[in-house]
């Protein structure tokens, strides 16, 4: 593996959002892949389809820029992937907000852009992980996978304790028992082992249509519609993409603009009119913040969680 550092200074045009849009693909804050510095330089481990690599993003916005480092087999792919993953591909002109709500919150966010990674296994498997669980659960869970079966990034890495995620081969290694171990279920993994085992397959879904690459993906045992709309948003980027069954979204788009929070089916039909653009409702309603109080009942933690990893 090589550690040379390879540097590229990209010029948006528009006053991009570093911190917001990159973080998109953060899995909570104990992202073993991801890391804020005390400078506000965000880095990332990352598994290209060259091999591992770690990205430093610097914004620089008095100069309108935006300076990218990276290091590993996987630098050169990473630093030409920067514009997409910061929202280069990404277009709102054909976006109506209709709501006073949603025209307010447009406004306060004009420069909102919808990043893209083009890797779904990245996104898919803590996607699965944090199927029917708690973001606690879910969270630590990754991290443990992470820690266990992943690798240091490459170049500063070690330094900074930061992590890319496993192989598919790893992930096909890793026995049932430690698994369990991890507090991943049967369900979970099997669902994560399946899609490894497919991995090259799933990674050519990045330039299909959200519906078609859905239809690929759902097609493997354990992985459903809240799911591929996960790996929609990171992979692809995609303005379409809803997470239906997620726990709060529907209730909080309903919430939000109607005062009483929506089912999913209420949901489904209330945004039909935005479709092809319909996962902008709620991506700009989280934006501005706007959810329901959360005095009511919440998803309960299981009491079996293991204590925050701090293996370094």
């Amino acid at each position: 593996m090589t550690a040379e550092l390879l540097r590229r200074t990209w010029r948006p045009d528009w006053p991009c959002q570093v911190a917001s849009v990159a973080g998109q693909q953060r899995r909570g804050r104990g992202d073993p892949t991801y890391r804020v510095d005390d400078a506000g330089r965000i880095w990332r481990g990352v598994r290209t389809p060259l091999g591992p690599a770690t990205l430093s993003l610097e914004s620089r916005p008095a100069h309108g820029e935006v300076h990218a480092r990276a290091w590993g087999d996987g630098a050169e792919w990473m630093l030409e992937a920067v514009p997409a993953l910061l929202g280069a591909d990404d277009d709102w002109s054909a976006f109506e907000p209709r709501h006073p709500v949603l025209v307010e919150a447009r406004r306060r966010h004009p420069h909102a852009r919808l990043g893209r990674t083009g890797l779904v296994m990245e996104s898919l498997v803590p996607s699965i992980i944090e199927q029917k669980v708690t973001g606690q659960e879910a969270f630590a869970g990754f991290r443990m996978l992470v820690h266990r079966y992943g690798e240091r990034a490459p170049g500063p890495g070690p330094d900074l304790r930061l992590w890319v995620q496993p192989t598919p081969e790893q992930l096909r290694s890793v026995p049932s028992w430690e698994w369990l171990k991890m507090h991943v279920d049967h369900a979970r993994s099997r669902a994560i082992v399946t899609a490894a085992r497919v991995a090259e397959s799933l990674e050519r879904t990045a330039t299909l249509p959200g519906e078609e690459a859905e239809k690929r993906i759902s097609s493997l045992p354990g992985i459903g519609v809240w799911t591929c709309a996960e790996v929609r948003q990171r992979a692809f980027g995609d303005p379409d993409a809803v997470s239906f069954g997620d726990y709060h979204v529907a209730k909080d788009v309903g919430w939000a603009l109607t005062g009483t929070p929506f089912t999913d089916e209420e949901m489904a039909d209330y945004l039909e009119p935005w479709r092809p653009q319909r996962g902008r409702v709620p991506t700009l309603l989280g934006l501005a913040g706007l959810h329901r109080p959360r005095h009511g009942a919440r998803m309960a933690p299981r009491t079996h969680l293991p204590a925050r990893v701090t293996r370094t």
